[in-house]
């Protein structure tokens, strides 16, 4: 059973979340302000922190900075109010596994969940491994190995490679990739990523057995199709 911890100032939401989760196989620990969560994370290993940002005594990212620095195995999500894109550029640069908008749908939160927990658990978080039909990545090397040939990948490349590979047969966003790699979403960031994304197009047409694709959403993003 995966260990959770809530970071929620809201008694009432977080009550609703914890009883959720625990309705789906989880087992929740709730800190109602921002002291209280390092305190708890002190004492007991949590798989997963979810941290609100405005709460008393210590905000969501304070508490996120405590958790990237010494217990930085232990991966993190934001459930806030705050929209604006400065904040959530600021939660992904802290290394938040996602930043989801209050209100939002606890099942969404729910899949995203799983899909963290999913890859954390078959691919390690500093040597990821993947397979791309003909295809082996691994990512901790930046190596694309095809055979017995070896590309070294650029970090930009390697980077957005891994987020197409972990959200397989899902839409990657726009705004994902760029928060997460280039930590902005400007015009020129965006160029930047179609320049990357098109290298990587390259890189995996040389599976000439296979059909693989990076497809482009219209304006959404991009998935890898195989």
């Amino acid at each position: 059973m995966k260990n959770i911890l809530i970071a929620e100032d809201d008694n009432n939401f977080g009550m609703m979340l914890t009883v959720f989760l625990e309705m789906n196989d989880f087992k929740v620990t709730l800190a109602q302000n921002g002291e209280e969560a390092p305190q708890k994370i002190k004492h007991q290993k949590f798989d997963l922190c979810i941290l609100d940002i405005m709460m008393p005594l210590l905000d969501g990212f304070t508490v996120a900075e405590t958790i990237s620095k010494s217990f930085s195995e232990t991966p993190f999500v934001f459930l806030s109010a705050k929209a604006l894109k400065e904040d959530q550029v600021k939660g992904y640069q802290l290394g938040a596994s996602d930043y989801l908008i209050k209100p939002f749908d606890p099942k969404i939160l729910l899949l995203k969940i799983k899909v963290l927990f999913q890859n954390k658990g078959v691919f390690d978080k500093n040597d990821s491994h993947f397979k791309i039909r003909n295809f082996e990545f691994e990512y901790s090397k930046r190596l694309l190995h095809l055979g017995t040939q070896k590309e070294k990948l650029s970090l930009k490349e390697a980077e957005l490679l891994k987020l197409l590979c972990e959200k397989q047969g899902e839409i990657l966003t726009h705004e994902e990739a760029l928060l997460k790699i280039w930590k902005n979403d400007d015009y020129f960031s965006k160029q930047s990523m179609n320049v990357y994304i098109t290298k990587l197009r390259k890189h995996l047409q040389k599976d000439t057995q296979n059909s693989i694709e990076i497809e482009n959403l219209h304006s959404r993003g991009f998935m890898l199709k195989v």
